[in-house]
């Protein structure tokens, strides 16, 4: 494709994905499938690879990041983000409605909201496009974190419609309920600490140096409060709504109130209804919705006189614990359930809390039999947070954690530096076994999706599968006619599974369409520890195929981008089981993908014979991209300068030892304008 054929793609396939965007994300109406959208997102990054000039500011590659970001620099803000007066009584809000109603004479209309328990964000547009994303920080000065806000998929890049030249939007980064559940699951699972609650897990998402990472977090965003010197209208609520045309996802849980009942009103409602909401909040704002009355009122050093919050108290039951048990995930990881005495919070029957592991029992010192504290507030997974040690029983013993694997009677082991027990025994542990299948064939791994958890198990009861090679080797007759009752619990009623033709039909299918999977979602679904997705792709792209990886050094290993010493001894590790090594091999000799199809072609051999080392943040590339960009031009990326380095490209707050070294060596040290003349 020539320049210009690709500019006017480019421009086109942005614009079209951008709209889908804004059709999937602010109007909830997709027009096309999850793979129609895919495939053009895939046709946009190939064509921005090829002509990397041409990219947009807006295009939607930006959403799936790659940019490293080693220090978060500080901004102003133009306006303060101030906190709120905070309430937990009822009373102080009619107080604060009455010290409104004595400054100003004309009617007051106040706009009652949500307040989101999440990351407020504030994000400035310019000509109709996000230039800037800054955290709250101490309401003066935050930090500039633009690069990993443009993952989020429901905040605009580029505006529609007669939006104000400059102006700012504030609201509120979050992860959802659902979605938090999951990504708790995938941590406990990898052996790794789970997140505390949706909150923390939001700002730590936000935060992360690796922008790829930060958009395999589903983080979601809510924008609530405009200013600007040239807005449309004088009052917050139409202010906000015509925001909703420009393309922002404005809340719909907003009302109007025009007195104190119809205030009090709205924080009744939702007291009552938070738990049906997808995302988690701890209380409800009310704002004086006019901007004349708002600067009359004007602010306090801390916060503004316009508006207050009222929090709801977190909600607290006693109840007691009658037993702990011990779950054994994929990893051997021990995990140890508070089995309660069931009692109705925030909604729901709470039966079951998790008390993530050794340390946790210790340091709330809980025993079988006692009565304990659980609470919801802020937390989505109940949790325990005391014991009522004046109800405990005089004949109580102290909880000792468990040394045997309540599954396959193997000694637990606990490694240096973690916090969680194991069960070393990953060949004939039978949950840890039936966990790497069910990973193995995951919707982010093999995506197997006409197998399931009582599919598997009844493959592994039968003796038919013992890991997941074995998938590949099942026949029709084998399967056809297998049935199994699975027994009532407290949350299923008791079910029968049985495969019928179609049945096994479609999990033949399923399995054959896997071997289509590529190579770095395949060397995720084998299930080395803390291999996650982006490491796999990370590991895939450098290594292009599992014979190069099985028999890599730790030295080498550790030189990839991101990938740390714990990494690097999991990989070496997993490699050197004679039984891991078998299993690749079976499912080598099934056709599943062990190497990268799609090697990208040369672009010329300009930079042929030429060892690069890039350092620092580039504007144009990702880490990943300019290595490939390199490649394609005939040179050679290298992670460390070197009396054989040609040239240090040096991008922005690039590293002190790098530039030292390379002036020590007299090697020429380029910037990234001179790199782009020299592969023009």
């Amino acid at each position: 494709m020539d320049y210009k054929t690709a500019k006017i793609k480019i421009q086109e396939l942005t614009d079209q994905l951008n709209d889908h965007n804004y059709r999937y994300y602010i109007q909830a109406k997709p027009v096309v499938s999850d793979y129609d959208f895919d495939m053009l997102l895939e046709e946009l990054t190939r064509l921005e690879k090829e002509f990397p000039e041409l990219a947009l500011p807006d295009s939607p590659t930006k959403r799936v990041g790659g940019e490293i970001t080693k220090e978060f620099k500080q901004v102003r803000h133009v306006y303060p983000m101030l906190s709120l007066s905070n309430t937990y009584s009822e009373e102080e809000i009619r107080e604060f409605d009455n010290r409104i109603k004595k400054t100003i004479e004309n009617p007051v209309e106040y706009i009652c909201e949500l307040k989101y328990d999440g990351v407020s964000i504030s994000l400035t547009y310019i000509n109709g496009s996000l230039v800037r994303a800054v955290t709250r920080g101490d309401g003066v000065q935050g930090d500039d974190v633009t690069t990993n806000v443009k993952t989020i998929k429901s905040i605009p890049l580029k505006l529609r419609g007669d939006y104000p030249e400059e102006f700012e939007i504030r609201g509120e980064i979050f992860i959802p309920k659902s979605e938090f559940l999951k990504l708790n699951a995938e941590r406990v699972e990898n052996g790794e600490e789970p997140f505390a609650n949706p909150r923390n897990s939001a700002a730590g998402s936000i935060k992360m140096q690796d922008s790829a990472e930060v958009a395999k977090r589903p983080l979601d965003c809510l924008l609530y409060f405009l200013l600007g010197n040239d807005l449309p209208f004088s009052n917050h609520y139409d202010n906000l709504m015509k925001a909703k045309e420009w393309g922002f996802s404005v809340p719909i849980y907003i009302a109007k109130c025009r007195n104190i009942e119809d205030i009090m009103s709205f924080i009744h409602e939702w007291d009552k209804g938070r738990e049906s909401l997808p995302f988690e909040i701890d209380g409800v704002v009310i704002k004086v919705n006019d901007d004349a009355q708002q600067e009359e009122l004007g602010f306090t050093a801390k916060s503004p006189r316009w508006a207050i919050a009222y929090k709801f108290k977190a909600e607290r039951v006693s109840t007691r614990l009658n037993r702990i048990t011990y779950q054994v995930g994929r990893t051997g990881a021990i995990t140890p359930v508070a089995n309660l005495e069931p009692v109705q919070l925030a909604g729901t029957i709470v039966k079951r809390a998790t008390l993530h592991n050794a340390d946790v029992i210790e340091t709330l010192g809980v025993r079988e039999g006692d009565m304990v504290f659980v609470e919801k507030g802020g937390e989505i997974i109940p949790k325990i947070i005391g014991v009522d040690e004046t109800m405990r029983d005089v004949n109580s013993k102290k909880l000792k954690f468990i040394e045997i694997c309540p599954e396959c009677r193997t000694k637990l082991v606990r490694n240096e530096g973690e916090a969680a027990w194991y069960c070393p025994n990953e060949e004939g542990c039978p949950p840890q076994i039936k966990g790497r299948i069910e990973h193995f064939i995951s919707r982010n791994a093999m995506n197997i999706d006409s197998l399931g958890e009582g599919k598997v198990e009844m493959l592994f009861d039968n003796g038919l599968i013992k890991d997941p090679s074995d998938l590949y080797y099942l026949s029709f007759d084998q399967l056809l006619g297998l049935e199994k009752v699975f027994e009532a619990t407290d949350e299923k009623k008791e079910k029968k599974l049985s495969f019928k033709e179609k049945t096994v039909t479609n999990i033949l299918n399923g399995i054959e369409a896997s071997k289509e999977i590529p190579f770095d979602r395949v060397l995720y679904a084998v299930g080395i520890r803390f291999v996650g997705q982006t490491v796999a792709r990370k590991l895939a792209v450098h290594y292009r195929n599992i014979e190069a990886l099985k028999w890599v050094t730790f030295e080498n290993l550790i030189l990839v981008d991101e990938i740390g010493e714990k990494i690097a001894g999991s990989v070496l590790q997993f490699f050197s089981r004679e039984k891991n090594l078998a299993i690749i091999e079976r499912l080598k000799n099934k056709g599943v993908q062990f190497e990268l199809k799609h090697v990208s072609e040369p672009l010329s051999d300009k930079l042929k014979g030429k060892t690069i080392v890039a350092s620092g943040k580039l504007e144009r590339y990702s880490r990943e991209e300019i290595k490939e960009v390199i490649e394609r031009h005939g040179g050679k990326a290298a992670s460390s300068v070197s009396s054989k380095t040609d040239f240090l490209l040096a991008g922005e707050n690039i590293g002190p030892n790098k530039l030292e070294k390379a002036r020590e060596l007299k090697v020429p040290i380029i910037t990234e304008a001179e790199f782009l003349k020299m592969i023009e």
